[in-house]
């Protein structure tokens, strides 16, 4: 059997979900070939991984300016993209151009014109981009799925969806690159595009015009001079003043952060442990965010991130009834523990309330792993074996594309004040 040969752009904290499972379960089908960073430290620090961890080989690196040098010596079949998400964009198009199909990681890029340059990429170059939305193989989800098409409540007309990340989760994206909009388009396009395709997934339509608010209204100096803190740090490790901060991260009391990042630093400067309260944040914590769809189904989300529980809570309102979610996940710090626990389940629950009957609980089988599950399942099909889906759970450049729109539409909106129409943003070749 031919196995399948990647290499991987970006060997930050989303890599090893990647090159773990390829170096681990999927040897047999696959081989990784290269790393490819703008930082030597980190690309041996996942090596050594490879190596400790995995019992897989090194691979050989390579600096982000010998891209093409290693998709040339290194004749991968697909390039796998975990970079910051702002360059997305730039290895899935330069990878299609030198002939490989992409493996990318959520979102797959961060505003309109990027967006497009990636679907007039695909149309040119006639290869594949994969867009790796695992919540969308959790069992739960899939059932939501499953009851909708089963015409369980008829025709959708509303949904109501209602996400919270809590203060260990939510104030990690404000210690990071992700508080720089030019980086991650902010939460509604970094997290909320995992939820956007959900809605999408579900319903089975696309969005047409949305309205949005959203403010910074937590995290940040001016936030906590409001409340009265009057100590204030750029960095936590080292300092004491952050010793008593619940909302510091110390890279030198967790050996996998300090190695990936603290040691790392003196190549590009990055820190991975800014103060959630500190100056030049440009991202909001809190968003309001209404979308109308083709199907004429509205859709009215929200997402915080300070909140005292993680998960979220969804209704599916209907022509013949409604369908109730509620789902407890546990919290995690990206690359701060065991990557099995990043959205694994605390509780959930799915009601039905048929329009002239009873209302029932649908039982879902409990799914391992991280995401509620979804994680082994997306990998399975990314690395593994080809099985039949049903439910056609795996994406490509277009859904990447529409569950970003949404919310760099919301985006738009939320700084113009006026709705957004998607079709203003880009055109689909279809």
């Amino acid at each position: 059997m031919t196995k399948k040969k990647y290499v991987l752009v970006g060997s930050g904290g989303r890599a090893e979900f990647f090159y773990g499972a390829l170096a681990n379960d999927f040897r047999d089908t696959s081989e990784l070939l290269a790393f490819c960073d703008i930082n030597q430290t980190r690309m041996d620090y996942a090596n050594k991984i490879l190596v400790d961890k995995y019992n897989y080989h090194a691979v050989q690196t390579y600096k982000s300016h010998e891209f093409d040098r290693m998709i040339e010596e290194q004749k991968p079949d697909a390039v796998i993209v975990t970079s910051v998400d702002r360059t997305h964009h730039t290895y899935i198009i330069r990878a299609m151009e030198l002939g490989c199909d992409v493996v990318t990681e959520k979102p797959m890029t961060v505003d309109e014109d990027k967006c497009q340059e990636i679907l007039d990429a695909v149309e040119r170059t006639g290869r594949n981009v994969r867009v790796t939305f695992n919540y969308r193989y959790a069992p739960h989800h899939t059932k939501a799925r499953e009851l909708i098409a089963s015409g369980a409540i008829g025709k959708v007309t509303s949904v109501h969806f209602e996400w919270l990340l809590n203060t260990q989760h939510g104030a990690d994206y404000f210690r990071r690159w992700h508080r720089n909009k030019n980086n991650s388009g902010g939460l509604l396009v970094h997290k909320s595009t995992h939820h956007f395709d959900l809605v999408n997934f579900w319903i089975g339509s696309q969005p047409e015009s949305v309205f949005a608010y959203g403010d910074l209204l937590f995290y940040g100096r001016e936030n906590a001079e409001g409340r009265g803190e009057t100590q204030f740090y750029e960095r936590a490790t080292g300092n004491p003043i952050a010793d008593n901060d619940p909302f510091a991260l110390q890279l030198d009391k967790n050996e996998h952060l300090k190695a990936m990042y603290l040691d790392a630093e003196h190549e590009d400067g990055y820190r991975r442990d800014q103060s959630v309260f500190g100056d030049g944040i440009n991202i909001e914590d809190t968003m309001g965010v209404l979308v109308r769809y083709k199907n004429n189904a509205i859709l009215t989300y929200s997402l915080n991130a300070y909140l005292p529980w993680e998960g979220y809570r969804i209704a599916f309102n209907g022509t013949k009834g409604r369908i109730e979610m509620s789902i407890v996940e546990k919290s995690y710090v990206n690359s701060g523990g065991e990557k099995a626990l990043e959205g694994a389940l605390e509780g959930k629950h799915i009601v039905v309330y048929p329009m002239f009957g009873a209302p029932y609980e649908v039982e879902v089988e409990e799914g391992v792993g991280g995401h509620g599950g979804g994680d082994p399942v997306l990998l399975n099909d990314l690395f593994g074996e080809p099985v039949e889906d049903e439910w056609n759970r795996a994406a490509n450049h277009v859904d990447g594309a529409r569950s970003i729109l949404t919310g760099i539409a919301a985006n738009r909106s939320i700084q113009t004040g006026l709705a957004v129409q998607i079709k203003d943003l880009v055109k689909f070749h279809e």
